[in-house]
């Protein structure tokens, strides 16, 4: 008598690999969807739709001229031909170019100073051991309760004392390192980076310096590609302090930006003319450090 074995399918064999090798695999019920629904799709492009129209509307108004903006009930929904002219009016009537190289300068040297700081500082923290370590980070964590507005005026004592008042090292020395990127840091470096790691680099012979680059920085360097992005924009958008520590003449983007609509009369397209053009440097880093974030992420899941 025959005896018949039952065939087994392709795709059942990575099922029983799993198995065997001693991992879970989930089941898939009737009601399980492998890909989101029409009203996932629906919601995010709602929410896209919410965010970018400001953008967008900024653009309408900034390609048009004034008298179309002003004139009827109905505001402009679709651009118009006057966008490069109201952008070489911009620069024409205010020191727009220097502006933008202010907040470039300000912006990228504070954002690379907050990553190289910031992770040193998490390494020490997470990994080192001295004495005073976690009444140092308490310090660091209570200073980011305190109200950046009650520190404006030791700031500006400090500043005018040391000579800075009016310089751009007035916005870069203060904004070097924050306490959030400590934090941020010291937490990344805890949960990527294994204490075996560190050990086995120390008898390797490497120091302090050669295991922080070798060894911590490309294991944390998703979240430092945050850290950069986010200190860049918060200095990009910085309003309040360059108001108080730089002259008019010697302002940042934001300061141009208030200047163009100051007056008695304000012009909208010139004004977000203006911001369209400030908006770019912006658009360009976030879109350049996205893809290496989400680089890094789908890196990671793929090892996991």
């Amino acid at each position: 008598m025959a005896v018949t074995t039952p065939s087994r399918s392709p795709a059942a064999a990575p099922a029983t690999r799993l198995r065997r090798a001693g991992r879970a695999v989930p089941s898939r019920g009737p009601g399980r969807l492998d890909k989101a629904g029409p009203l996932a799709y629906a919601i995010l492009a709602a929410i896209t739709a919410g965010s970018v129209f400001p953008l967008y509307w900024s653009f309408v108004v900034a390609s048009h001229d004034d008298n179309s903006v002003l004139a009827g009930t109905t505001p402009p929904l679709v651009p118009g031909g006057h966008l490069i002219e109201n952008i070489q009016r911009v620069f024409e009537l205010s020191a727009f170019w220097q502006a933008l190289g202010n907040s470039l300068i300000v912006a990228g040297t504070t954002a690379v100073s907050n990553v190289l700081l910031a992770s040193l500082a998490g390494f020490a923290f997470a990994k080192l051991r001295f004495p005073g370590r976690n009444a140092l980070l308490v310090c660091v964590v209570v200073t980011v309760m305190v109200p950046t507005q009650l520190g404006i005026i030791p700031l500006y004592m400090l500043v005018t004392d040391m000579g800075l008042y009016g310089k751009l090292s007035a916005l870069i020395v203060p904004a070097l390192v924050s306490a959030v990127g400590v934090f941020w840091m010291r937490q990344a470096v805890e949960e990527n980076i294994p204490d075996e790691l560190i050990e086995a680099a120390r008898m390797d012979g490497a120091g302090l310096l050669r295991t922080y680059w070798h060894v911590v920085v490309p294991g944390v360097r998703t979240t430092a590609t945050v850290l950069g992005m986010f200190t860049f924009m918060f200095a990009w958008n910085d309003y309040f302090w360059p108001l108080i520590a730089l002259p008019p003449e010697n302002g940042t983007v934001q300061i141009a930006l208030n200047q163009l609509a100051a007056g008695y009369y304000t012009d909208y397209t010139l004004m977000l003319a203006g911001v369209v053009v400030s908006v770019l440097p912006v658009l360009v880093v976030f879109t350049v450090l996205a893809r290496r974030i989400v680089s890094g992420v789908m890196a990671g899941a793929v090892k996991g």
